[in-house]
């Protein structure tokens, strides 16, 4: 009897955590599904608003929810790996998945400063003006000269610098199993320099 009372006792602690979850979000918002697995998987790695804390996850927040979606969809489906994604999303549903996108989309993505300056002065080349001498595209030709993407190409305004540096790493190895048919020919070209540049610019466009 004493288990039972316990299990009901932990059951509603972890409702009324939900709740509070839930309360805080914004009523657009969202189902108590997508609120438990923001609360309970999202906000672990990637903070309950999209801000990620550690510059190794990406920023959610301000994201275009076409993009996420896919995103989501690809760790869920296994054409995109990722040791932590794939489990995190393996049982997630469509309607899920739009749910999350939906939310994240919708947060304000907060400013950040270029780390290095001079850095960032040669990154602001490669991005807008790419290198014709190595065939580098310019990444404003996909991305914006802001950095606000599309529907579905990311927008990359104020992402992590370091998180940047390793997708385009993982472009030029192929170790990055999505999305990989354009990003691959541009990554593959560009120097070490260059990647880290480009990855500081990036980090601080608004």
């Amino acid at each position: 009897m004493k288990a039972f009372v316990k299990l009901v006792l932990t059951v509603v602690a972890g409702m009324s955590s939900l709740q509070t979850v839930a309360a805080s979000l914004p009523a657009t918002a969202v189902s108590p599904r997508v609120a438990e697995v923001i609360a309970s998987r999202c906000a672990l790695c990637h903070g309950p608003q999209g801000e990620s804390a550690s510059a190794i996850y990406p920023r959610l927040a301000a994201q275009h929810p076409d993009y996420l979606v896919k995103q989501l969809r690809d760790f869920r489906d296994g054409r995109r790996k990722g040791e932590t994604m794939t489990d995190m999303a393996k049982d997630l549903h469509d309607e899920d998945i739009t749910g999350l996108a939906a939310f994240f989309a919708s947060r304000k993505a907060g400013g950040r400063q270029a780390g290095d300056v001079e850095l960032a002065g040669v990154g602001k080349y490669i991005y807008h003006r790419g290198n014709t001498f190595s065939g580098v595209a310019a990444c404003a030709s996909c991305h914006g000269p802001n950095g606000l993407g599309t529907e579905l190409l990311p927008r990359l305004a104020g992402q992590h610098p370091a998180y940047i540096e390793i997708q385009l790493k993982e472009f030029n190895k192929r170790a990055r199993t999505n999305d990989n048919s354009i990003m691959h020919s541009i990554a593959a070209k560009l120097t070490e320099l260059e990647t880290k540049a480009v990855s500081v610019y990036i980090g601080g466009l608004q």
